[in-house]
Formats: C-alpha cells, sequence, structure tokens
C-alpha cells in the first residue's frame, strides 16, 4: 500500500535565494552573499513566485520589500535552512557544539567568569567561548550564538530574556571613607568626589533621594564606560561611584565595597539574553539559556 504523495519542493537554489533576499532586504546583497549575480537571485525567485503563484517582493525603484505572503514564507524557510545548517554542523562536530556568547565587560567578569565552570561541567559536551565586546553583534548574520546586551528590548528577530533590571546606588570604599568619610545623608555627596560625574545617572539617583543635582561640569573628569572599571577605581578609594547592587554582591559582602544608602536609580534600559527565536531549541542555547536564568533568579 502506497502512502499519500507528497507535493513536490522547489528547487534548493531558488530557497536559498530567496532566503537571503529576505534577510538582506536587497536581491543585490543577497547574490554577493550566495556568489551569484543580482538576475540570478531575481530568476531564482521568480521560479518560486511562479510556483506559488502569488508574488513574494514588491520591486519599486528604491528596492524590494517583502509581501505579506512573502513575510510568512521567509520566517519558514529561514527556520528550514537554520534546520538543514545544524543538522551539518552537528555532523561535522560529531556530537560537539561550540557556544560562542558575545557579552558585556562588566557582565562577563561580575557573572560569568565566576560560574561558567560549573556550566562546562553540566555541559561537557558544548564548547564554550566567551567573546567580551560592547558592539551589537549580528546574531543574526550568526557572528555569535547568543549575547546579552543592554536595552529596551524588541529586537526583531530575537528571543529575550531579562536578566537584571537597570538599578544603581551610590557604592564606596573603606579607602574612601578613611579619607573622607562616610556619608550620612544623600546630599553628602554633593561635595565628595564621585566617579563619572558626568554620567547622567548621578542627576537621576540624586533626584530620586530627594536631593537637587549639580550642574554638570563641562569638560575633565574620567569616564570608564564599564561598571567593572568604575568599581575598581572605587575601591581604590578615587570616589563614590553608580553601580547595579545585584551585579557587586560578592564585593559588597567581602567589604570591598560599601553602599551607604539603600536609594536606587533606575534606568530605561535592563540587561537581556537574547538570541535568533527561530534557535531557541537548538541544545546548546537552551542549556545555556535553563543556566543563566537559573544563576540570575539565585543572585
Amino acid at each position: 500500500m502506497t502512502g499519500p504523495v507528497r507535493p513536490s519542493l522547489p528547487p534548493l537554489s531558488a530557497i536559498r535565494a530567496f532566503e537571503a533576499a529576505a534577510r538582506q532586504g536587497s536581491f543585490t546583497a543577497a547574490g554577493v552573499e550566495l556568489g551569484m549575480t543580482q538576475a540570478a537571485v531575481s530568476y531564482q525567485i521568480k521560479v518560486l513566485e511562479d510556483r506559488t503563484g502569488l508574488p513574494l517582493f514588491r520591486r519599486n525603484a528604491r528596492g524590494v520589500s517583502l509581501t505579506a505572503e512573502g513575510a510568512r514564507l521567509a520566517d519558514r524557510a529561514g527556520e528550514a535552512l537554520d534546520i538543514l545548517r545544524q543538522a551539518f554542523t552537528d555532523i561535522r562536530r560529531a556530537g560537539d557544539e561550540i557556544l560562542v556568547i558575545s557579552v558585556l565587560h562588566t557582565m562577563a567578569q561580575q557573572i560569568l567568569a565566576p560560574r561558567l565552570g560549573a556550566f562546562q561541567i553540566a555541559h561537557p559536551d558544548i564548547t564554550t567561548r566567551v567573546e567580551v565586546e560592547s558592539r551589537v553583534v549580528d546574531l543574526l548574520g550568526g557572528e555569535a550564538t547568543v549575547a546579552i546586551r543592554v536595552g529596551r528590548g524588541g529586537w526583531p528577530g530575537l528571543a529575550e530574556h531579562r536578566l537584571l533590571t537597570g538599578s544603581y546606588a551610590p557604592m564606596i570604599s573603606p579607602a574612601f571613607v578613611a579619607r573622607h568619610g562616610r556619608p550620612e545623608r544623600p546630599a553628602d555627596l554633593l561635595d565628595r568626589p564621585r566617579i563619572d560625574e558626568a554620567d547622567e545617572g548621578w542627576a537621576g539617583w540624586f533626584r530620586a533621594a530627594g536631593v537637587d543635582p549639580p550642574p554638570v561640569r563641562a569638560g575633565g573628569g574620567t569616564l570608564f564606560g564599564t561598571q567593572s572599571l568604575t568599581a575598581q577605581a572605587a575601591i581604590a578609594g578615587h570616589g563614590a561611584c553608580l553601580l547595579n547592587p545585584r551585579l557587586f554582591r560578592a564585593e559588597l559582602a567581602r567589604g570591598d565595597l560599601i553602599q551607604p544608602f539603600d536609594i536606587l536609580w533606575t534606568e530605561k534600559f535592563s540587561m537581556y539574553l537574547v538570541y535568533p527565536e527561530r534557535r531557541r531549541n537548538a541544545p546548546a542555547i537552551r542549556a545555556f539559556r535553563d543556566w543563566i536564568l537559573a544563576e540570575m533568579q539565585e543572585a
């Protein structure tokens, strides 16, 4: 007894050309990616349009854009090609996986470095590579497997999980107290040395504490750019600084840092784990996602 006849698929070359053009938003860019001419990409997409009987792109003087039908097909085509790529990658690695984590410096130092060994022990088949960088990597283009980035969320094509809200409080060190005394009231910080005093977070925190913020001085001062470097400067006694208390629990517990006030200033940005939505069930991504969410919950 024969089974039901499956409808034939369009040529894989046509699907690849369509998926690349949909992702790039350009026939020319898709051709560069695939090593094809723009005309060849256009022909392959016409093959699909002839097969479906529907236009997949709107063509105009400014370029091309997906139709509603094209957008639906692009999502499924991208997912199918990702499954194929992952299948061949799995075969080449003979069971081993590589998890490339793009992460901000502070998160790498304060969260991943002390804990990632436990993840590796629990998942010995996953090779982990941490790339510390501040730029926004192209996850959909494969520059990394997952990323930890700061923002408001809503990145197209990416699944996202909030790891940490952007809440900050002033912190000082024993060296600071020895030189300048311990501040008793929030207003006491107005005339004490403050690291990154041009940071708008200081004005936000002073307002949250019911204190009129001082005017920002033009020029001078040092901007470290990352919380981990700012914390080191504070520990050395160079001034009070604004840090996220959840990221510096160990330093607070040891007494390297002191949080003199419980008042928090919360900005609009949060820290997220992000990865391509269509790869949410990839084993390495699923394992890392479950692990880091549990770690942040515990922290």
